[in-house]
């Protein structure tokens, strides 16, 4: 009889942030071995997604969370029931995001979908630093030199 209940998950983990820290964690609070699977950036790509960050610095950033036991490279979709068969998975996460699209994992294991953490996610993150990035140069020249004045009267 087996001792560990093993979980597993899947992301990008692009531009960590709490959220993804949260998540990990409580998944982690289902079972005694939580292993990720980090999207490659190849694979990352054919979902749509260009990740800011490099697949070997995703994953030593999350190999590096306390409650994270194993990490491994997401390369398809097809490889989640190998993962669940190879690592004998008790327990499959996601974000609710993803609610019932993996539901035909259920005859070989749990499947569960975590809440969110509201008001941030990485398309959030990624929307806001390009609309900053179509600011003028001139209107944040403008701005800076506004708060300059501001500081200098504060100070006097």
């Amino acid at each position: 009889m087996k001792n560990k209940k093993v979980v597993i998950t899947y992301g990008t983990y692009d531009m960590f942030h709490i959220g993804h820290l949260k998540l990990l964690q409580s998944a982690s609070l289902l079972g005694n071995k939580l292993i990720v699977a980090v999207s490659t950036d190849e694979f990352s790509l054919e979902k749509g997604k260009k990740t800011l960050i490099p697949y070997e610095q995703r994953k030593a950033i999350v190999e590096n969370i306390k409650c994270v036991d194993l990490v491994i490279p997401e390369t398809s979709w097809e490889q989640k029931l190998e993962d669940i068969k190879k690592y004998d998975v008790d327990i499959f996460v996601m974000g609710k995001d993803w609610e019932t699209k993996f539901d035909f994992l259920k005859e070989h294991c749990k499947v569960q979908y975590l809440e969110r953490t509201k008001s941030i996610s990485t398309t959030w993150l990624k929307k806001s630093l390009s609309k900053f990035l179509t600011i003028p140069k001139e209107d944040i020249i403008n701005a800076f030199e506004i708060l300059e004045q501001l500081k200098r009267d504060i100070e006097d």
